[in-house]
């Protein structure tokens, strides 16, 4: 007996929709399963986690998963849970996003594994690339009436809503290329089994319907979604005041993508710590137990924190992160500090006052630069009491003498002083 897939996404709440009979043939034989994304950046972000999750359970339960990145239908855009159509991207643009995609997934499914479980990306643009449209219409359109595409919710939403400029046609013909994947993809590698996020059970029944209509109604197919992953508060999952959370490092810095999960509410922890991990029902249920028992300690979101940004980024940068994270309330020193690469160092202090000042002005003493060149004392008399009491540091050092000179030397990443009034009291100069 396989582990059972269904049930897998079930107790962790990854389960939405479901045809009748998935359970049944996922127990009885070793099925292909494929997810699509479209490659309209070059980078996923953690809305698209549940999905790449989904296909990582599905290989772990003894079944072989495909991702398809949408080469054909990026060019079109997918109307359901939109409100306006998408910029089209061209050729170049795409086949990049691809690559860069490909990277990241990787990281999720093993692509070397041997046998029936071997994870395979395949990119729809390599079969629609010749496929004419008088092809297309004699092929796929003859089999699935308007009437029937009409009737899908994501098709009425922007019909009905509040879009202002309608369904253009490009849109109301991506269920059927979407269904033309499900078809292809059945004759060339026997997928049988279409996974996606609950926004898309229409798309993908069509892709059912049209298979059953073109090969007969013995050939069997299903279909599996998971739900929309919103915040506690209902709203889109991922989205911050900066914008999505991103895979790509260079988006989102590893720090910040640790604090991200650091920072989610007690109720959210516990419902994804369940979706964007692999930790099993026992460790999970054990979590949960020991964080209610002490909640202050946050032993959901740091758990949760470590697992995701170690499977994303690795375990180095994981270490990076945390080592960062303890830098404004732990016992960091000048040496972690310039551990720091830059971007890091700029999320670490987003919301600490902050100023520029000229490259010009080093040289002069500590007392001038941090009350004339930028006002992190009000006035000299005050930093003066303060470093002689001990409570003024530089670049996490006791500023011994507020007539210290300060200069090029002291400058972190070779533009960056930290002074810190206090324990808590930071301030960040960029030097121009």
């Amino acid at each position: 007996m396989k582990k059972n897939f269904v049930e897998e996404l079930r107790w962790r709440g990854m389960l939405a929709q479901i045809m009748p009979g998935t359970e049944e043939l996922l127990q009885r034989e070793t099925v292909t399963a494929y997810l699509g994304t479209d490659p309209t950046a070059d980078s996923l972000h953690i809305g698209h986690l549940c999905g790449i999750m989904m296909l990582r359970h599905l290989q772990r339960c003894g079944h072989k998963p495909v991702i398809l990145v949408g080469g054909a239908t990026g060019m079109i855009g997918d109307p359901s849970g939109k409100s306006q159509e998408r910029n089209l991207l061209d050729d170049k643009a795409l086949r990049h996003n691809q690559e860069c995609i490909k990277r990241q997934v990787a990281k999720f499914l093993d692509f070397e594994a041997e046998g029936s479980t071997r994870a395979e990306m395949v990119n729809n643009y390599d079969w629609m690339k010749d496929f004419t449209f008088l092809d297309f219409a004699r092929e796929v359109g003859k089999h699935i009436t308007v009437n029937y595409m009409m009737a899908k919710e994501s098709v009425q939403q922007r019909l009905n809503g509040t879009a202002r400029d309608g369904l253009s046609f490009t849109e109301f013909t991506y269920q059927l290329l979407q269904g033309y994947d499900f078809l292809h993809l059945y004759r060339t590698m026997g997928v049988k089994l279409q996974l996606g996020g609950n926004d898309q059970w229409g798309n993908m029944t069509t892709g059912t319907e049209l298979i059953r209509r073109t090969l007969g109604s013995d050939v069997e197919t299903f279909a599996l979604t998971c739900p929309l992953i919103t915040k506690a508060d209902g709203k889109k999952f991922g989205k911050t005041e900066s914008g999505n959370i991103w895979l790509d490092p260079v988006r989102t810095s590893p720090y910040r993508f640790y604090q991200f999960w650091l920072n989610v509410s007690d109720e959210e922890a516990e419902k994804y710590i369940k979706i964007f991990t692999s930790l099993d029902r026992p460790t999970i249920e054990a979590l949960v137990a020991e964080h209610a028992a002490d909640p202050g300690r946050r032993t959901l979101q740091r758990r949760l924190g470590e697992e995701v940004t170690a499977m994303v980024h690795g375990r180095e940068a994981l270490e990076a992160a945390i080592e960062a994270s303890g830098i404004l309330f732990g016992k960091a020193t000048r040496e972690s500090l310039a551990k720091l690469d830059e971007q890091t160092l700029l999320d670490v202090f987003s919301g600490v006052p902050q100023f520029d000042i000229d490259r010009s002005q080093l040289g002069q003493p500590a007392v001038e630069l941090f009350t004339q060149a930028a006002a992190v004392f009000p006035s000299k008399g005050e930093m003066r009491k303060l470093v002689q009491g001990g409570g003024v540091s530089l670049n996490k050092e006791k500023l011994a003498d507020f007539q210290r000179p300060v200069t090029a030397e002291d400058l972190i990443a070779g533009r960056y002083l930290l002074v810190q009034k206090g324990k808590k009291n930071y301030f960040l100069l960029t030097v121009r």
